[in-house]
């Protein structure tokens, strides 16, 4: 009888600790609208899959901004693009900081790197170097071959496999390759996807890969702890324990990386070998952990986004031949086929700027901008928002607002060449917080959907159109991966595949 008694009296110590803590929480007069909620889980039961579309049906009956109860955590939610300016100009400071969630105290090196840690002079230092030493447009420019050699590789395999005629082809996994290697040619030198991918350690190639799938999984996942304390004393699911052996790992394999480069194997132009030499003017500053922190937010925000965006803006062409008709001809007329386009050229090809604006308007990296956390108290849309708010900002729901958009739920790139509406945009998000990773994502992309577009026929497998369904995950990839029939254009295609290579 005892083992009974012992859990009944924990589980009722549990419960009243709980709702004691959840009495606790402040009444604030005037905050925003939101549903009913339950005792000590708040909204939690009501929040389905995919989240951002949960959130859009809150707004449409609570408005553009209302409060939901995460657990013990008050949430508001943003669906407006007036009220986003709201937030991030006259409440940007208030606002900077990021609610200290599991995965910032392990991916995010107890809330010390660029994406998790909160707003003050150690975070300011962190963006110093990203947006300066890091990503600034020089150092872009230095990377402009290396980023070019991977666009490259996908284009003449593609043009290999598709060189004497129409074939369908597997979209998603070819671009996930191309931007996967490319950043990590820029971090540290080396190229772990794909059948051509000469490396003398494979084991750790693969290592990589199962790092990078496991990454996107916990990123999309949250600890129920989050949001309601008392189940940090348990460990529910093991979800605590998965994301703790991933960030050993993920740790290891990291370290193992800065200490090849300082031994100066390969070293040459990459950022981790950059970094390693501003070690020698600020040797306390420039430390491992800080240096792997900046890694793992690159390896983050700048892989899965920007695949995902290329496989979204094809897919909406080939649902709309006349647009991917219209793209090709502007690039014939301004480039021709004399040559390939290049990353200066992209200036001479608005309608292609377009296509990528309006991909990034429908289909954004990121639905749920990442989350801020109040510092104080303000006023957003006149409701008063209390210190230690965590707000959402959803920006798939204010790339579709109506009231903002003209046929909002169609693609149309059309709709950019009106002056100032590229401004409307907040995929990259806004304020001190926004993504510093723009131009290098504007680039990516544009480049190599330019070069798809140049040197290949496109066309759907059949008559029905590719399926648009979103999936789940934080940076809402399709639900069905994209298949498509290519067929290399000639003579273009020729200046990429190689003599010969069109026989085996």
């Amino acid at each position: 009888m005892m083992a009974p008694l012992v859990y009944y009296s924990i589980l009722s110590f549990i419960l009243l600790f709980t709702l004691k803590l959840f009495l606790r929480i402040p009444r604030f007069k005037n905050i925003p609208p939101g549903p009913p909620f339950l005792p000590i889980i708040g909204n939690l039961h009501q929040l389905k899959d995919p989240l951002h579309h949960t959130l859009h049906r809150f707004s449409q009956r609570y408005g553009p901004i209302y409060s939901l109860r995460f657990g013990s955590r008050l949430g508001v939610v943003v669906s407006s693009h007036s009220l986003v300016l709201e937030c991030f100009t006259k409440n940007d400071v208030v606002l900077a900081n990021r609610p200290k969630l599991l995965i910032g105290k392990y991916l995010g090196y107890n809330h010390t790197s660029l994406l998790f840690s909160p707003f003050g002079e150690h975070w300011r230092n962190l963006r110093r170097i990203t947006t300066v030493e890091v990503l600034s447009t020089n150092r872009l420019n230095d990377f402009t071959e290396m980023r070019k050699d991977e666009i490259m590789r996908l284009v003449q395999k593609l043009g290999v496999a598709t060189y004497k005629g129409f074939e369908k082809v597997e979209m998603k996994t070819r671009l996930a390759e191309m931007t996967f290697n490319t950043i990590m040619r820029m971090i540290a030198g080396k190229r772990y996807w794909g059948e051509d991918c000469e490396l003398e350690n494979v084991e750790e190639a693969r290592m990589f890969r199962k790092m990078i799938v496991e990454m996107v999984a916990i990123g999309g996942a949250n600890h129920p702890a989050d949001f309601l304390p008392f189940l940090k004393w348990f460990d529910f699911g093991g979800f605590e324990n998965k994301v703790k052996d991933f960030y050993k790992r993920t740790d290891a394999f990291l370290q193992g990386l800065i200490d090849e480069l300082r031994e100066g194997k390969n070293a040459g132009d990459t950022m981790i070998g950059y970094l390693l030499s501003l070690r020698e003017t600020q040797p306390q500053y420039y430390t491992d952990p800080l240096i792997k922190g900046l890694v793992l937010v690159m390896l983050i925000a700048g892989t899965d986004t920007a695949s995902i965006t290329l496989e979204w803006a094809l897919s909406s062409l080939l649902n709309q031949p006349e647009l991917l008709k219209k793209a090709k001809e502007e690039i014939d007329t301004h480039i021709g086929q004399e040559r390939l386009i290049d990353e200066p050229d992209l200036l001479k090809l608005p309608y292609l700027q377009n296509i990528i604006s309006e991909t990034y308007r429908l289909h954004p990296g990121a639905p749920l901008l990442v989350p801020h956390h109040s510092s104080n108290d303000c006023i957003i849309g006149g409701y008063n928002i209390p210190r230690d708010t965590m707000l959402l900002v959803n920006a798939w729901a204010i790339h579709r607002d109506p009231e903002m958009w003209s046929d909002p739920l169609s693609f149309k790139p059309e709709r950019f060449e009106k002056e100032g509406e590229v401004n409307k945009l907040i995929a990259f998000g806004m304020g001190r917080r926004a993504c510093p990773g723009m131009g290098l994502a504007n680039r990516t992309v544009g480049l190599t959907l330019g070069l798809l577009i140049q040197c290949f026929e496109w066309k759907r497998p059949s008559d029905k159109k590719i399926d648009m369904t979103e999936g789940v995950g934080i940076t809402m990839p399709k639900i069905i991966p994209l298949k498509a029939k290519c067929k290399a254009r000639h003579p273009i295609i020729n200046k990429v595949v190689p003599e010969g290579a069109t026989n085996h």
